[in-house]
């Protein structure tokens, strides 16, 4: 049984060949630090291994993959993906959605305005400076 992948870009702009440029804008992989899902198919699997050094990926799970809608969905620029916005347009609730995603039933350019990509944050500190004098 297929399953989805999360790919995150951690790499930047500069300094990149064409050919890795082009893969990026492929899988909608823009700026850095952003997120896309994609099945795990042969033609993805090639694309991930050319983009090794420049992104992070790993299977995701319906529960993230909700978290990622409910957080980080867009429709436009200031405005967010919510669960009225989901009812309105396709008549599932992010659940359903997410389940019927998870399943290949559904794809995410079934929400219309649903932007395909979502935006993360960068990685915050998470470490401590001593200060020995």
């Amino acid at each position: 049984m297929e399953k989805r992948l999360a790919l995150i870009r951690i790499a930047g702009k500069v300094g990149l060949k064409k050919k890795i440029k082009d893969t990026f804008n492929f899988l909608r992989l823009y700026n850095k630090y952003t997120c896309t899902v994609v099945p795990s198919t042969k033609n993805y699997l090639g694309m991930i291994i050319k983009l090794n050094n420049y992104i992070t990926w790993g299977e995701i799970n319906r529960e993230t993959f909700k978290l990622l809608l409910e957080k980080r969905g867009k429709i436009t620029k200031k405005e967010k993906f919510s669960e009225e916005y989901i009812k309105k347009k396709i008549n599932l609730t992010i659940n359903e959605f997410a389940d019927n995603f998870m399943n290949f039933k559904k794809e995410i350019k079934d929400v219309p305005g649903l932007k395909n990509f979502f935006k993360l944050c960068p990685p915050r500190g998470g470490f401590e400076r001593n200060s020995t004098k």
